[in-house]
C-alpha cells in the first residue's frame, strides 16, 4: 500500500501523455486535410504516441489519484488502440476476410460515444485551465466532424475534422510546453488561464493533483 509522501514523489505525467497527443494528431490531421496519403505510417504512431504514452500517463495519474488525469489520458489512450486496430483491419492486414465485412458506420457510433464522452471532459475541464479547456472544445469539433464524415459522408465534416483535430496537435503542444517549462523553472514561463470554477467545491473535496495543474 503506498503512502501519500509515495504519491507525491510521482512525476507528473501530464506533459508526456500531452506531448502523445500532440504527435499522433497531428500526423492524423495530415492524412486528413491531404498532406499525406493512406494510414499504414499513422498506426505506429497511434499505437506508441497516441495509445502507449497516454496509457502509461493514466497509470502514473492512478497511483496519484488524479480522477480527471486518470480518466482522460486513459481513455484516450484506449481510443487510439481501438482506431489503429480499425485501419488495420480496413487495410486487410488482419486479413481479406474481416476486411471484406468491415463497416465503417460501426466506427462512427464509437465516435458518436467519445463525443459525449469528450463534451463531459470538457465540462470537468472549466475547473483545470483556460488551455485545456479549449482543447477540449476542439476535440469536440473533432468528434462532430468525424460523426459526420463516417455516418453522412460529409465531406464539410471531413474538413472540420481534419483543422480541428490540427488545432488540437497545437493547443496541446503548448499545453505539454507549459507543463514541462512552468515545472521546470518553478514560475509561469507560459501562461495557461485561470480555471473557470463552474462549480463551488464542497468543503470536504481536495484539489486534483496532475493534468489540472500545468499551470
Amino acid at each position: 500500500m503506498e503512502t501519500n509522501s509515495q504519491k507525491n514523489s510521482l512525476v507528473d505525467p501530464s506533459a508526456l501523455g500531452l506531448f502523445g497527443l500532440t504527435v499522433v494528431t497531428l500526423v492524423a490531421s495530415s492524412q486528413k486535410l491531404g498532406f499525406t496519403q493512406g494510414t499504414a505510417l499513422i498506426v505506429p504512431w497511434a499505437i506508441f504516441l497516441g495509445a502507449a504514452a497516454q496509457l502509461y500517463a493514466a497509470h502514473v495519474d492512478s497511483k496519484r489519484e488524479n480522477l480527471f488525469g486518470t480518466t482522460v489520458f486513459g481513455a484516450f489512450g484506449l481510443f487510439w488502440l481501438g482506431v489503429a486496430a480499425s485501419w488495420m483491419i480496413a487495410s486487410g492486414a488482419w486479413g481479406e476476410e474481416l476486411a471484406l465485412g468491415a463497416d465503417p458506420k460501426q466506427l462512427g457510433v464509437a465516435f458518436v460515444a467519445y463525443f459525449g464522452f469528450s463534451l463531459v471532459l470538457t465540462l470537468a475541464a472549466t475547473k483545470t485551465n483556460k488551455v485545456l479547456l479549449l482543447d477540449f472544445i476542439f476535440i469536440d469539433a473533432l468528434f462532430a466532424g468525424l460523426i459526420l464524415s463516417t455516418l453522412a459522408d460529409s465531406h464539410l465534416g471531413h474538413l472540420l475534422a481534419g483543422y480541428s483535430e490540427l488545432l488540437v496537435s497545437i493547443i496541446s503542444f503548448y499545453a505539454f510546453s507549459a507543463n514541462i517549462l512552468n515545472g521546470h523553472f518553478k514560475r509561469i514561463v507560459l501562461p495557461v488561464g485561470k480555471p473557470l470554477n463552474l462549480f463551488k467545491e464542497q468543503p470536504s473535496e481536495k484539489p486534483q493533483p496532475g493534468l489540472s495543474r500545468i499551470a
